[in-house]
């Protein structure tokens, strides 16, 4: 999915780990990132690593698995900085730019191609109390709460395959309905859109409660920073401002990995 958070990637890491430590060649056959045509996000901070994130990457890395796995390696992020026998085979012909709908669902909570564009900014909404449609035929398309004021749009989960006891089972959840967006429409945007987590928090009666107490979302989002300016009333523009030196650090960073042609105008 192209998120840090998407666990694809955890796993890989420890595939990694294990052929290293037991002296085993690896061989990565490649696939498209289907968001794969941006960067966006706060890099991971190390104190907040976990299973949703590992790497001091950002929330979306603009990278395949084939050349996150050359990143691991190279910068010898594995334990005790072991190196593995890796080879990745490349996929023919793709590029950042090009377009890729995905064959299979890579999960029954990622039915579609607009939930997978969809998919890196409402995955956050997981670190809250909003459901972001488990339990429906729209996950990761729409969300919301029971205890979000009444509105035009409202639905209720029930059990299905891939939410067997979903978030507020048989509860009136009022929220928003994005899917209004075509794909075309939601893959334009190549940027987490935080208007969303902004506007809701806002607009939740209860702003205490609306972080769960796990702290979750730090996890998801790789720093307690998101969390906290959202709770100090900060606008995205200024958001967005926070994670750039970051970003442009790790952009660098992610060039000597990269086998496929990088997005940019005209690709």
């Amino acid at each position: 999915m192209g998120t840090r958070f998407y666990t694809y990637l955890s796993t890989l890491h420890y595939v990694l780990e294990a052929c290293a430590e037991n002296g085993l060649p690896l061989l990565v056959l490649d696939r498209p990132n289907p968001n794969g045509h941006y960067v966006d996000g706060p890099v991971l901070d190390p104190k907040f690593s976990s299973f949703v994130g590992m790497h001091p990457i950002p929330l979306v890395h603009g990278m395949t698995l084939g050349e996150l796995a050359q990143m691991i390696n190279g910068e010898c992020w594995l334990k005790d900085s072991i190196g593995c026998n890796l080879t990745v085979i490349s996929c023919k012909g793709y590029y950042r730019g090009r377009p890729y709908e995905l064959q299979v669902a890579p999960s029954p909570n990622l039915p579609n191609m607009r939930a997978t564009y969809l998919y890196p900014s409402l995955c956050l909404f997981e670190g809250t109390v909003v459901s972001v449609g488990r339990g429906t035929e729209s996950p990761f398309q729409i969300y919301g709460s029971p205890d979000f004021p009444p509105g035009p749009y409202h639905f209720v989960p029930t059990p299905m395959p891939g939410a067997k006891r979903p978030l507020y089972e048989g509860e009136i959840c009022n929220g928003y309905d994005l899917r209004y967006f075509s794909n075309e429409q939601a893959r334009s945007k190549a940027a987490l859109d935080l208007q969303y987590l902004i506007d809701f928090y806002c607009e939740y009666p209860d702003p205490i409660a609306f972080f769960l107490p796990n702290k979750y979302f730090d996890l998801l989002a790789g720093t307690d920073q998101l969390r906290i300016q959202i709770q100090q009333g900060w606008d995205e523009r200024s958001i967005r401002a926070s994670w750039q030196e970051g970003l442009e650090q790790f952009e660098r960073q992610r060039k000597r990995y990269l086998i496929y042609r990088d997005f940019g105008p005209g690709l």
